[in-house]
């Protein structure tokens, strides 16, 4: 299926280059980031590797924490959850996070972060900012205790599979991931809250 043009979109205003810099040493400090950690990545590399110099990558984002905060920036883009069936949640989940994971650059920032957050208190710190203000939210209600455990599942799965590639796992398609392993979220889901459980 084509995507048909916008209308007006020869009239929108060029990027100005300020910008187009700022977006290119995002994306080369995210390589490093993701290849390097926090630690051994420089910002002359990251210079290097944007054809800038190390000047500019200071002008725009001050220092290298700074940098590595811009770096980690990320919205997951969740679906509305609130109208989705009980026993449907865990698949859209699972299926959500599998087309970020699958369908977007290697180098996705999600990635980047879980990474990070092994060996990086910031990182770690920004990781829980984003599944508590992110994730916490879409799953309230009901749902509110077991967020932490659905958390460790779907990181665990990114973890194991594009990280770590364990090749019991990273040789999965995505429809058979799906088939194995959306039930083990569901069940999750389908817990007793943890005073019932007592």
């Amino acid at each position: 299926m084509e995507v048909e043009p916008r209308e007006n979109a020869s009239s929108a205003p060029p990027p100005r280059r300020s910008d187009r810099t700022r977006s290119v040493i995002l994306d080369v400090a995210r390589r490093h980031f993701a290849a390097h950690g926090f630690e051994r990545t420089t910002i002359r590399a990251v210079a290097a590797d944007a054809g800038i110099d190390p000047a500019l990558v200071i002008r725009y984002y001050g220092s290298k924490a700074r940098l590595f905060d811009a770096a980690l920036d990320i919205a997951l883009r969740l679906p509305d959850l609130s109208g989705v069936p009980a026993d449907h949640l865990a698949e859209a989940l699972v299926r959500h996070f599998l087309v970020r994971w699958e369908h977007e650059s290697a180098d996705d920032t999600l990635l980047l972060l879980l990474r990070s957050a092994v060996t990086n208190d910031r990182a770690a710190e920004r990781m829980r900012e984003i599944f508590a203000t992110q994730v916490a939210p879409g799953l309230g209600g009901p749902h509110a205790e077991k967020v932490g455990l659905i958390v460790t599942q779907l990181l665990g799965l990114a973890l194991s599979r594009h990280l770590l590639r364990i090749p019991a796992v990273a040789r999965l398609t995505p429809g058979e991931i799906l088939a194995l392993y959306v039930p083990a979220v569901g069940g999750v889901f389908q817990l007793p809250r943890g005073r019932e459980a007592r």
